[in-house]
């Protein structure tokens, strides 16, 4: 099982970096992204800190640690530039957190984070089948979130990557210890959402390409 979006305290999370990657570990994950809130505040703070910590727990943990940043709630119009600028700074995973009907993401926002250098589009919502062609066009991941409020449109998510080839990644968007899932429960969310085994397998296979 591997998570590429969680968080830590370095945003809105309740466990440090070290005890998020244990607990994580102890759930039975091989693959961990920490992914923490940023925008043009404090990308240049993140980033930095989690490279650095990512180093030291890989080289004491058989869990491989993903250094990355979760660009929330950034108008459309920066999202390009403040990706670059991640990637630059020396971001592992960049996601952007998509419009999620659970809260108020600015219109636009989904195409803008596909029209941009990122991973992961982090729960897209009611994403437009337009938009996901685009994301199958740029080779962006679109997520299937096992979060409460965002999961709700897992279905339609799945239905698109289905019909327009976009490939999916399976996270927890974790900002709790109890947000984090084991493999098991992390299939049923994939047949929740309408996908069969075959498709988890992609979806980790899609996520191990980061590690």
């Amino acid at each position: 099982m591997i998570d590429l979006h969680t968080h830590s305290i370095f945003s809105d999370g309740a466990l440090i970096p070290s005890e998020l990657a244990r607990r994580a570990q102890h759930a039975g994950l091989t693959g961990l992204g920490i992914t923490d809130h940023g925008d043009m505040s404090n990308i240049d703070f993140i980033i930095p800190r989690m490279l650095e910590v990512a180093a030291r727990l890989n080289e004491a943990l058989d869990l491989k640690i993903v250094p990355g940043i979760e660009l929330t709630h950034v108008p459309p119009g920066l999202i390009r530039d403040m990706a670059e600028k991640a990637r630059l700074i020396g971001a592992k995973i960049i996601i952007v957190h998509g419009e999620t009907i659970a809260e108020p993401v600015a219109p636009g926002t989904n195409q803008a984070a596909l029209r941009s250098n990122i991973d992961i589009l982090a729960h897209p919502g009611l994403i437009s089948e337009e938009d996901a062609r685009l994301a199958e066009r740029r080779g962006i991941f679109l997520e299937i979130s096992a979060r409460k409020g965002h999961s709700l449109t897992n279905g339609h998510v799945a239905a698109m990557a289905k019909k327009t080839g976009a490939g999916l990644v399976l996270n927890t968007d974790a900002h709790e210890p109890g947000d984090l899932i084991n493999e098991e429960f992390a299939r049923q969310v994939a047949r929740g959402a309408g996908l069969c085994e075959k498709d988890f397998d992609a979806m980790m296979a899609n996520a191990a390409s980061f590690l």
